[in-house]
């Protein structure tokens, strides 16, 4: 019995500070002989790269050398030979400026021989009789440096006379990613070549597994660093992990899983950090259908081909793909258009500007007579693929993505149409990965609230949603993630949710912008958000389409934005419409009552509204209410109806009618008529004595209003009540209805007469109905039951993304 066990950088990395590499080999040596491949140890190759390129541009490389030489350190094991080597590859290059792939070649490849020289030894000196083999003498290639292809036929008879003169050897090390041409020159074959070394030596020797060993516990969803609810998968066919792997699964090699089917070698990608994890095994057993991954191809550019000219003309793709093979150029995604000559596809970006040269070379007769009219780069995309994706299924996370801003520039169905690729924007991409793993995986729907205002509604409104988010998350599958909360001063953030202690967060100063809460979710790529406005300034509602145009939606108590100019109001829903986002605000008129979305419901059905009456605000029903019946000074039942927060910090702002006024008018709106806030005929409850003192001046002042109120009392008969109204009536079906707001007496045992309390009473008369009106009434004052309104629009719009 034997395996291969491969490690990787990151693995290597950790040898310094502990023996978990070391102790993993130990324990399979028991029960196996191993064959173990490694990569070139932590960031090396990264660092020979830096120093390469200093050295080309004449720039001192001394602090990038000594750290290199820090990293590959350690005790009685001499790499002297291969740093003198690497010294004198610089010193060549800073003399001429210049190098080739094949000095790269050989500078990368002493990263390889160091740590396969390094496991060795401290694999000897555990008393493992471990043996190295130096894999340039193993693998032959061709000699296409930096990213060389192997010539399995020699490398096989290599492989199989080296290791049956091993035959009694149970540990050999050897490095991967190296190889050799057949003159001995030597080559490298690619970032992650490790994997491809470890699979070709696991198939020419025919082990029983292939065990690599890497920073994460297997396969996931997503990558974990991106996308924190990604799962382990557990396991995969070989063509799934094929796909995976072509599509940018970082921890497998595009060619890695080609060697292992001939001989169904089974391979498992473990942690080397937790051992205990059984990792993803990859194997011919077959899988259940369904999406297994999202991969991210990055470091790639799109191609743009067009030529009107060449529409109907046959051999125009052979031309464009020939004329690339023949330069070694890998085309990984495409995507052809129908109606015009238009093609695009994604090439490295790294060959970009040569793919575009090379093509420029082979059209330039079809520039000449114009069939061919442009070829662009765009390098500012990625490749976002889900693997085992059925397009008859793709319509929902599309759709989610399009909710969320982000519109794929291509999109490319595989043949098997198990596999979708999204040729998307660079800085959108782990946004994306957020929305579409949410919408295929099943995980709970995370949606992002930005919360400006903190004052008697806000506060309810934050405390409602925190006590709720764990019933909704079991019950709805949605997260409710406030990461933004602010007033009128301070913005402050918290990526991972404010929760019951967020008030604390508020002592501290910060002041911010409200352009900040867009910058903020920009660069942390959240997705799925509501801004809630529920301040009562005209300032937010104002910057309403700024914040659509990036991707929020709104849900707002403030009734200032659905009450400005009406061309505001058609260029909010304009904004709305354009970027497939929606406004909700059932609480700017009835609070908690589901009047706006009733009205809108009979509207769009085809009923005719003729009228719409009733008491509007909760805080003037209480005040006349009480005023109406009990024997008490008007100032009385003001102040008790402040010290219960029903009125404004303002109470005038209640009493002047331009609360109800505005309320009436957002109800009109509703009805498509264009009337305009300062055509509503307004009855001002405040004397004109009282509409210029301060706040404070006219709370002290509350008992001169009394002789005011009582004449007005006493005006009414005894089976009649007061009552602040709003009236919305005319010609509904024209441009412009009347509007009017009025102080009234009503029969106290009429549905407005029967009010008590705080409630709100609306009258609705219709086409249909007739004289007999649609009554909803019920609380329409009161932070509790305002806030409550506020969280039933977050859930709605919730539910819909």
């Amino acid at each position: 019995m034997s395996k291969v066990l491969k490690f990787g950088g990151k693995s290597l990395a950790s040898l310094h500070q502990n023996n978990d590499l070391l102790n993993i080999i130990e324990s399979y040596l028991r029960t196996s002989s191993l064959i173990v491949v490694v990569s070139a140890i932590g960031n090396t190759t990264d660092l020979l790269l830096e120093l390469l390129n200093k050295a080309k541009n004449n720039q001192a490389y001394s602090e990038e050398l000594k750290t290199l030489k820090e990293l590959n350190f350690y005790p009685k094991i001499d790499t002297t030979s291969h740093f003198q080597l690497i010294e004198n590859i610089l010193q060549g290059v800073s003399l001429i400026q210049d190098y080739s792939t094949k000095v790269q070649d050989l500078l990368l490849a002493q990263g390889e021989l160091i740590s396969s020289k390094v496991v060795t030894e401290l694999l000897t000196q555990k008393e493992l009789n471990a043996v190295f083999v130096d894999s340039t003498q193993l693998i032959k290639t061709d000699a296409y440096f930096s990213a060389a292809n192997v010539n399995e036929t020699l490398t096989e008879l290599n492989t199989k006379e080296v290791f049956s003169k091993l035959s009694d050897k149970k540990l050999i090390v050897l490095g991967g990613f190296i190889g050799s041409t057949i003159d001995g020159e030597i080559t490298t074959l690619g970032r992650n070549g490790s994997n491809l070394t470890a699979a070709l030596i696991a198939k020419f020797t025919e082990v029983e597994e292939f065990l690599n060993f890497t920073h994460v516990d297997g396969i996931y969803t997503a990558n974990p660093e991106w996308v924190s609810s990604a799962k382990r998968i557990e396991q995969l066919n070989y063509s799934e992990a094929n796909e995976l792997a072509t599509f940018g699964a970082s921890i497998l090699h595009a060619k890695t899983i080609v060697p292992l089917i001939e001989k169904k070698i089974p391979l498992r990608i473990l942690n080397t950090l937790n051992p205990e994890s059984t990792g993803t095994l990859i194997s011919s057993e077959p899988t259940p259908n369904g999406v297994k991954s999202l991969t991210v191809l990055q470091n790639v550019a799109l191609i743009n081909f067009h030529g009107k000219g060449l529409l109907g003309k046959v051999g125009v793709d052979a031309r464009i793909f020939t004329a690339l093979a023949k330069n070694n150029i890998s085309v990984s995604v495409i995507s052809q258009g129908s109606s015009e000559r238009g093609l695009g596809f994604v090439v490295n970006a790294n060959d970009a500007v040569a793919t575009k040269q090379i093509l420029e070379q082979e059209f330039a007769p079809d520039f000449y007579t114009k069939d061919v009219e442009n070829i662009s780069i765009n390098n500012d995309i990625t490749v976002v693929s889900i693997i085992g994706q059925d397009l008859k299924s793709f319509h929902k996370p599309y759709s989610a993505l399009v909710k969320n801003g982000i519109v794929p520039i291509l999109f490319n169905n595989s043949i098997s149409g198990k596999n979708i690729s999204l040729i998307i924007e660079k800085s959108q991409f782990k946004k994306a990965l957020h929305v579409i793993h949410g919408q295929i995986f099943g995980v709970n729907k995370t949606v992002n609230l930005a919360i400006v205002g903190k004052g008697t509604v806000g506060s309810v409104l934050i405390d409602q949603i925190i006590a709720s988010r764990t019933p909704i998350a079991e019950r709805k599958n949605i997260d409710l993630n406030i990461f933004a909360i602010a007033n009128s001063k301070s913005v402050y953030f918290n990526n991972n949710g404010f929760d019951e202690h967020w008030t604390t967060e508020f002592n501290t100063p910060n002041p911010n912008s409200l352009s900040s809460i867009i910058d903020y979710a920009k660069e942390h790529h959240l997705e799925n958000l509501i801004l809630v406005d529920n301040t009562a300034a005209e300032s937010l509602p104002k910057r309403y389409t700024e914040f659509i145009d990036n991707g929020f939606d709104i849900v707002s108590s403030n009734k200032i934005a659905n009450t400005l100019s009406f061309e505001f109001y058609q260029n909010l829903r304009e904004t709305l419409k354009k970027n497939q986002k929606h406004y909700l605000y059932e609480t700017n008129v009835g609070a908690g009552l589901p009047l706006i979305d009733n009205i809108q419901l009979l509207h769009l059905s085809g009923e005719s509204i003729t009228k719409i009456k009733g008491v509007f605000s909760g805080t003037l029903s209480f005040i006349f209410n009480k005023f109406s019946i009990e024997e008490k000074p008007f100032s009385e039942v003001l102040r008790d109806a402040v010290s219960k927060g029903f009125t404004e910090p303002d109470p005038r702002d209640d009493l002047s009618g331009t609360d109800v006024a505005r309320k009436l008018l957002i109800l009109a709106r509703e009805l498509d008529l264009q009337n305009e806030l300062e055509e509503i005929d307004i009855q001002n409850l405040i004397p004109e004595d009282f509409q210029s003192l301060t706040v404070s001046e006219f709370l002290d002042q509350l008992e001169g209003l009394n002789d005011y109120y009582n004449r007005i009392k006493q005006e009414l008969e005894p089976n009649e009540v007061l009552r602040y109204v709003g009236e919305l009536s005319g010609d509904l079906q024209q441009n412009k209805g009347v509007l009017e707001t009025k102080l009234i007496k009503v029969d106290k045992n009429s549905p407005l007469g029967q009010l008590s309390g705080s409630d709100s009473i609306f009258e609705i008369y219709t086409e249909s109905y007739g004289d007999r009106p649609i009554i909803i009434q019920g609380a329409g004052a009161g932070a509790n039951v305002t806030a409550r309104g506020v969280f039933g629009d977050i859930l709605r719009l919730a539910e819909k993304k």
